[in-house]
């Protein structure tokens, strides 16, 4: 099988390649490497990996020659490329449409016109939602919770862009599944909520558990935005990789849909009153930070309800946060000179 990954030299991208690459498949990367340690990732995949991938360093923003030419032989195309942080997005808004609506819109064409029919997993956001003002929110000791949702947030909640990063999100998302209905394209549409594990390179924008380990370790200063009660359910790197795998074998009846994948009821953190305990287990030490104002769109809690996702292809998470947390702590310790190289 030939496996496209835009965005493979990223956190996610660059998992999901030596997945594939070890499990005897073809894998191309597609990467404009803008983010800080894609190539360090790239460095650590192919001295990792049984087979190599095939490198092509271009932006989805261009419609080019050979992006059209390896869709043609493409069986799979998980589209990780894109801008990721809501900050970034607020300050430079065209730059985030370009990169998340207008990539996404090149790779569908290029897609659409040639000739082949790949199944396409899109790597949407929780962000659709909105900031779910709507929705009924209870503040307790250490989280908020939701007043009426057993399940967390389901498919059927509307979806509210808020913010640039919403918006160029959703927007894609919105593309990618009416490809499928009006050029019957094999699309696939993944909400998903805060993924973490190791070849993370997180920063205070975005990627907030490994950030916050990285800090600590680096002596830098961690700024909490809101009071810290805000709630997510969390996913570990290698639960994701097997639901693109189970959505992409179970194709038949994936196709068109959107799904939202998270850790789910079971796997949820409030962003510091409860992860802090946690940290501070690790790191054997008491942890202070300082606390701003609540950053725009931001969601009081989200989780994500994956019953759909069970349902269509037996798909639910394994790793628990805090066997999960261990994992990328262990590979922060084990990255120390890189991290301190860049403190």
């Amino acid at each position: 099988m030939h496996v496209l990954i835009t965005g493979g030299a990223g956190f996610i991208g660059s998992n999901a390649s030596l997945y594939y690459l070890n499990n005897g498949h073809m894998v191309t990367i597609l990467d404009n490497f803008s983010r800080a340690g894609s190539k360090l990732n790239v460095e650590w995949l192919i001295k990792n990996s049984k087979n190599k991938p095939k490198i092509i360093a271009e932006d989805l923003r261009s419609f080019t020659s050979s992006l059209k030419n390896v869709v043609k032989k493409s069986d799979l195309i998980l589209h990780l490329a894109g801008q990721v942080a809501v900050t970034n997005s607020v300050i430079n808004p065209r730059e985030d449409f370009e990169s998340n609506a207008l990539g996404t819109f090149n790779l569908l064409e290029a897609v659409r016109v040639s000739g082949n029919n790949p199944v396409i997993i899109y790597s949407s956001t929780n962000k659709v939602y909105g900031d779910l003002g709507n929705v009924g929110i209870v503040e307790e000791k250490t989280r908020y919770v939701f007043r009426d949702k057993a399940f967390g947030v389901s498919e059927e909640q509307n979806v509210d862009f808020h913010s640039p990063y919403g918006c160029s999100k959703g927007a894609a998302d919105q593309y990618v599944r009416d490809y499928s209905r009006i050029y019957n394209l094999n699309t696939i549409v993944f909400r998903q909520s805060c993924i973490y594990g190791p070849r993370q390179f997180g920063i205070e924008d975005q990627g907030w558990l490994a950030w916050f380990i990285i800090a600590i370790m680096n002596y830098k200063p961690i700024t909490i935005y809101g009071n810290g009660k805000q709630v997510r359910d969390v996913l570990y790197v290698d639960d994701l990789i097997s639901a693109y795998n189970s959505a992409f074998i179970n194709i038949k009846k994936t196709k068109g849909q959107i799904y939202n994948i998270g850790g789910g009821m079971k796997n949820t953190l409030s962003v510091w009153i409860e992860f802090k305990l946690l940290l501070e287990k690790f790191f054997q030490k008491e942890i202070k930070v300082s606390f701003s104002e609540t950053r725009p769109g931001d969601q009081p809690i989200y989780i994500s309800d994956i019953r759909k996702a069970w349902k269509h292809f037996s798909w639910k998470p394994e790793v628990t946060v805090e066997k999960g947390t261990e994992k990328i702590f262990k590979w922060v310790q084990e990255n120390k000179i890189f991290f301190e190289e860049k403190a």
